[in-house]
């Protein structure tokens, strides 16, 4: 525990994820290729040209660079890809894409109530929102439990998270897109977006997310 965070080994951390996600089943989600690093390496899907952001080597170079320590993981995007069409709800419940939030860096997770290393990671998101939000840069956390509010409001009450929005997305077609990218095979997933809505960096698995390699690498991002 760091910080009055919930901390867990890496290594530990990922094989939950990978347990939680085959458990989970309605996600349907599987395991592609072997173990490189802290991550697992997710077999790639061509975009069509329109897809990619064009001239963001410097930038992903940098952020490649400060993927260290407890963000490791982080795989830079090579290439570039664009997310600014991914949907999903606004915290006001209003169905919103990527490029509603133009102007902002941001990291995106995608989190579950069944995830047990989401549950794990969710106050130290929770923390790095309350440093480091702004104008320039917010996490967003996207819950895709499927079924009704109920039960992600209450986990989220219950661990008094309230510096992140209530992004939501109950019908697994975000998951689904990332999947059908090559940037999914289970949960969490989270993906480093710069203010133009093109994709910095990803990665399977958790993180500490309020550690200052974290912090580290969303300034490199900025």
């Amino acid at each position: 525990m760091a910080n009055g965070k919930f901390h867990l080994p890496t290594g530990r951390l990922i094989a939950l994820a990978i347990v939680a996600g085959m458990s989970a089943g309605a996600l349907g989600v599987y395991v592609m290729g072997a173990p490189s690093g802290n991550n697992l390496q997710v077999a790639s899907v061509a975009e069509p040209a329109g897809n990619t952001c064009p001239a963001r080597d410097e930038k992903t170079a940098s952020v490649d660079a400060a993927a260290r320590g407890e963000v490791a993981a982080m795989l830079a995007a090579k290439p570039p890809l664009s997310m600014k069409e991914l949907a999903f709800n606004a915290p006001d419940g209003t169905p919103m894409t990527v490029a509603d939030l133009s102007g902002k860096t941001l990291l995106i997770n995608l989190w579950a109530t069944w995830c047990a290393p989401c549950r794990h990671e969710m106050p130290a998101l929770d923390q790095l929102q309350q440093d480091m939000g702004s104008e320039d840069f917010e996490v967003v956390a996207v819950n895709v439990d499927t079924g009704d509010d109920e039960k992600p409001k209450a986990f989220l009450d219950e661990i008094e998270v309230d510096a992140l929005g209530y992004y939501r997305d109950s019908t697994l077609g975000l998951f689904n897109d990332l999947k059908r990218r090559g940037l999914a095979f289970g949960l969490p997933v989270t993906l480093l977006v710069d203010d133009e809505g093109c994709l910095l960096a990803h990665m399977n698995g958790p993180a500490e997310w309020a550690s200052d390699d974290a912090k580290r690498l969303i300034e490199a991002a900025m």
